[in-house]
Protein backbone atom coordinates (compact mmCIF):
# COMPACT_ATOMS: atom_id res chain seq x y z
CA UNK A 1 0.00 0.00 0.00
CA UNK A 2 1.46 3.37 -1.04
CA UNK A 3 0.04 6.63 0.29
CA UNK A 4 1.21 9.71 -1.60
CA UNK A 5 0.90 13.03 0.26
CA UNK A 6 1.44 16.10 -1.90
CA UNK A 7 3.58 19.01 -0.70
CA UNK A 8 3.41 22.62 -1.88
CA UNK A 9 4.69 25.88 -0.35
CA UNK A 10 2.64 27.36 2.48
CA UNK A 11 0.56 24.27 3.17
CA UNK A 12 -0.81 23.91 6.71
CA UNK A 13 1.44 21.38 8.38
CA UNK A 14 -1.25 19.87 10.64
CA UNK A 15 -3.42 19.16 7.59
CA UNK A 16 -0.53 16.93 6.54
CA UNK A 17 1.01 15.72 9.79
CA UNK A 18 -2.28 14.78 11.49
CA UNK A 19 -3.12 12.08 8.94
CA UNK A 20 0.59 11.33 8.42
CA UNK A 21 0.83 10.27 12.09
CA UNK A 22 -2.03 7.84 11.52
CA UNK A 23 -0.74 6.59 8.17
CA UNK A 24 2.75 6.02 9.56
CA UNK A 25 1.30 3.47 12.00
CA UNK A 26 -0.48 1.39 9.36
CA UNK A 27 0.85 -2.10 8.60
CA UNK A 28 2.47 -2.84 5.23
CA UNK A 29 2.14 0.79 4.14
CA UNK A 30 4.63 3.19 2.61
CA UNK A 31 3.93 6.89 3.07
CA UNK A 32 5.58 9.21 0.54
CA UNK A 33 5.83 13.00 0.63
CA UNK A 34 5.75 14.16 -3.00
CA UNK A 35 6.67 17.61 -4.31
CA UNK A 36 7.54 19.27 -7.60
CA UNK A 37 11.26 18.92 -6.86
CA UNK A 38 13.55 17.63 -4.12
CA UNK A 39 13.88 20.98 -2.33
CA UNK A 40 12.50 21.18 1.21
CA UNK A 41 9.02 22.71 1.29
CA UNK A 42 8.19 25.34 3.92
CA UNK A 43 4.78 25.07 5.57
CA UNK A 44 2.77 28.22 6.24
CA UNK A 45 4.12 28.60 9.79
CA UNK A 46 7.70 27.79 8.87
CA UNK A 47 8.11 24.03 9.34
CA UNK A 48 10.38 22.53 6.67
CA UNK A 49 9.21 19.29 5.05
CA UNK A 50 11.52 17.07 3.01
CA UNK A 51 10.06 15.34 -0.06
CA UNK A 52 10.69 11.63 -0.59
CA UNK A 53 10.22 11.93 -4.35
CA UNK A 54 9.00 14.30 -7.05
CA UNK A 55 6.03 14.48 -9.36
CA UNK A 56 8.13 12.85 -12.08
CA UNK A 57 9.80 10.13 -9.96
CA UNK A 58 6.87 9.11 -7.73
CA UNK A 59 5.37 5.64 -8.22
CA UNK A 60 1.68 5.11 -8.75
CA UNK A 61 0.03 5.57 -5.36
CA UNK A 62 -2.97 3.78 -3.89
CA UNK A 63 -4.09 6.74 -1.77
CA UNK A 64 -3.65 10.25 -3.18
CA UNK A 65 -3.77 13.01 -0.57
CA UNK A 66 -3.75 16.83 -0.72
CA UNK A 67 -3.50 19.11 2.35
CA UNK A 68 -4.77 22.68 2.51
CA UNK A 69 -3.20 25.92 3.67
CA UNK A 70 -2.43 29.50 2.72
CA UNK A 71 -0.67 28.33 -0.44
CA UNK A 72 -3.65 26.60 -2.03
CA UNK A 73 -4.37 29.24 -4.65
CA UNK A 74 -0.83 29.10 -5.93
CA UNK A 75 -1.13 25.30 -5.84
CA UNK A 76 -4.39 25.40 -7.79
CA UNK A 77 -2.54 27.21 -10.58
CA UNK A 78 0.61 25.04 -10.46
CA UNK A 79 0.39 23.09 -13.71
CA UNK A 80 2.84 20.29 -12.75
CA UNK A 81 0.94 19.64 -9.50
CA UNK A 82 -2.48 19.63 -11.20
CA UNK A 83 -1.17 17.32 -13.94
CA UNK A 84 0.32 14.99 -11.34
CA UNK A 85 -2.98 14.77 -9.47
CA UNK A 86 -4.94 14.11 -12.65
CA UNK A 87 -2.58 11.36 -13.79
CA UNK A 88 -2.35 9.68 -10.39
CA UNK A 89 -6.12 9.82 -9.94
CA UNK A 90 -6.66 7.54 -12.93
CA UNK A 91 -5.42 4.48 -11.05
CA UNK A 92 -5.49 5.57 -7.38
CA UNK A 93 -7.91 3.65 -5.18
CA UNK A 94 -8.81 6.74 -3.15
CA UNK A 95 -8.48 10.47 -3.91
CA UNK A 96 -8.48 12.46 -0.70
CA UNK A 97 -7.87 15.77 1.01
CA UNK A 98 -8.09 17.64 4.29
CA UNK A 99 -9.21 21.23 4.81
CA UNK A 100 -8.85 23.45 1.71
CA UNK A 101 -6.94 20.71 -0.08
CA UNK A 102 -10.35 19.86 -1.55
CA UNK A 103 -10.18 23.13 -3.50
CA UNK A 104 -7.00 21.88 -5.18
CA UNK A 105 -8.74 18.61 -6.06
CA UNK A 106 -11.68 20.62 -7.38
CA UNK A 107 -9.38 22.79 -9.50
CA UNK A 108 -8.03 19.58 -11.04
CA UNK A 109 -11.60 18.48 -11.84
CA UNK A 110 -11.34 15.52 -9.48
CA UNK A 111 -14.39 16.36 -7.38
CA UNK A 112 -16.83 17.04 -10.22
CA UNK A 113 -20.09 15.30 -9.35
CA UNK A 114 -18.90 14.24 -5.88
CA UNK A 115 -19.85 15.17 -2.34
CA UNK A 116 -16.99 16.80 -0.42
CA UNK A 117 -16.13 19.10 2.44
CA UNK A 118 -13.52 21.66 3.44
CA UNK A 119 -12.78 24.21 6.17
CA UNK A 120 -16.00 25.90 7.25
CA UNK A 121 -14.80 29.30 6.07
CA UNK A 122 -14.27 27.99 2.52
CA UNK A 123 -17.42 25.93 2.01
CA UNK A 124 -18.79 28.66 -0.27
CA UNK A 125 -15.62 28.53 -2.39
CA UNK A 126 -15.87 24.78 -2.84
CA UNK A 127 -19.52 25.21 -3.83
CA UNK A 128 -18.39 27.31 -6.79
CA UNK A 129 -17.15 24.10 -8.42
CA UNK A 130 -19.25 21.16 -9.60
CA UNK A 131 -19.22 19.73 -6.08
CA UNK A 132 -22.04 18.85 -3.69
CA UNK A 133 -20.73 20.50 -0.54
CA UNK A 134 -21.40 18.78 2.77
CA UNK A 135 -20.56 20.49 6.06
CA UNK A 136 -19.19 17.57 8.05
CA UNK A 137 -16.03 16.34 9.75
CA UNK A 138 -15.31 13.66 7.13
CA UNK A 139 -17.24 13.10 3.90
CA UNK A 140 -17.05 9.86 1.92
CA UNK A 141 -18.45 9.64 -1.61
CA UNK A 142 -17.36 6.51 -3.44
CA UNK A 143 -13.56 6.74 -3.62
CA UNK A 144 -13.38 10.41 -2.69
CA UNK A 145 -12.76 11.08 1.01
CA UNK A 146 -12.42 14.64 2.26
CA UNK A 147 -11.87 16.04 5.75
CA UNK A 148 -12.92 19.37 7.21
CA UNK A 149 -10.65 21.99 8.71
CA UNK A 150 -7.13 21.26 10.00
CA UNK A 151 -7.70 19.04 13.08
CA UNK A 152 -10.21 16.94 11.15
CA UNK A 153 -7.13 15.38 9.57
CA UNK A 154 -6.79 12.92 12.45
CA UNK A 155 -10.44 11.83 12.14
CA UNK A 156 -9.89 11.58 8.39
CA UNK A 157 -6.76 9.48 8.87
CA UNK A 158 -8.53 7.07 11.20
CA UNK A 159 -11.39 6.80 8.71
CA UNK A 160 -8.92 5.82 5.99
CA UNK A 161 -7.23 3.36 8.38
CA UNK A 162 -10.56 1.65 9.07
CA UNK A 163 -11.38 1.42 5.38
CA UNK A 164 -8.02 -0.12 4.52
CA UNK A 165 -7.36 -2.38 7.50
CA UNK A 166 -10.59 -2.56 9.49
CA UNK A 167 -12.00 -0.88 12.56
CA UNK A 168 -9.83 -2.71 15.09
CA UNK A 169 -6.62 -1.46 13.48
CA UNK A 170 -7.95 2.09 13.42
CA UNK A 171 -9.08 1.86 17.05
CA UNK A 172 -5.70 0.58 18.18
CA UNK A 173 -3.96 3.45 16.39
CA UNK A 174 -6.33 5.89 18.07
CA UNK A 175 -5.55 4.32 21.43
CA UNK A 176 -1.79 4.42 20.95
CA UNK A 177 -1.99 8.05 19.81
CA UNK A 178 -4.16 8.71 22.87
CA UNK A 179 -6.48 10.61 20.59
CA UNK A 180 -9.11 11.42 23.19
CA UNK A 181 -10.08 15.05 22.51
CA UNK A 182 -11.09 17.16 25.49
CA UNK A 183 -10.65 20.74 24.28
CA UNK A 184 -10.50 23.48 26.93
CA UNK A 185 -13.05 25.56 25.00
CA UNK A 186 -16.16 24.72 23.01
CA UNK A 187 -15.26 27.09 20.20
CA UNK A 188 -13.92 24.70 17.57
CA UNK A 189 -16.90 25.05 15.24
CA UNK A 190 -19.03 27.97 14.06
CA UNK A 191 -21.97 25.98 15.41
CA UNK A 192 -20.64 26.14 18.98
CA UNK A 193 -18.41 29.22 19.08
CA UNK A 194 -19.68 32.58 20.26
CA UNK A 195 -21.61 34.24 17.41
CA UNK A 196 -19.63 37.47 17.73
CA UNK A 197 -16.36 35.54 17.48
CA UNK A 198 -17.56 33.73 14.37
CA UNK A 199 -18.59 37.01 12.77
CA UNK A 200 -15.22 38.56 13.63
CA UNK A 201 -13.41 35.61 12.00
CA UNK A 202 -15.52 36.05 8.87
CA UNK A 203 -15.01 39.82 8.79
CA UNK A 204 -11.27 39.65 9.41
CA UNK A 205 -10.83 37.22 6.50
CA UNK A 206 -13.40 38.69 4.14
CA UNK A 207 -10.84 40.38 1.88
CA UNK A 208 -8.81 37.24 1.20
CA UNK A 209 -11.93 35.09 0.81
CA UNK A 210 -13.39 37.58 -1.69
CA UNK A 211 -10.09 37.62 -3.54
CA UNK A 212 -10.10 33.83 -3.69
CA UNK A 213 -13.70 33.77 -4.97
CA UNK A 214 -12.77 36.22 -7.72
CA UNK A 215 -9.79 34.07 -8.69
CA UNK A 216 -11.93 30.95 -8.91
CA UNK A 217 -14.40 32.76 -11.17
CA UNK A 218 -11.60 34.06 -13.37
CA UNK A 219 -9.49 30.91 -13.63
CA UNK A 220 -11.82 27.95 -13.26
CA UNK A 221 -15.38 28.92 -14.17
Amino acid sequence: MIIGMVLFPNLTQLDLTGPYEVFGRLPSTQVLLIAENNTAVKADNGLLLTPDCTFTTAPQVDILFVPGGRGIFEAMQQAPLIHFLQQQAIKASYITSVCTGSLVLAAAGLLDGYKATTHWLSLNLLAMFKVEVIEDRVVIDRNRITGGGVTAGIDFGLTIAAKLFGGDTAKEIQLMMEYNPAPPFNSGSPATADAAMVQKAITDRAAIQNERAALIKKLFL
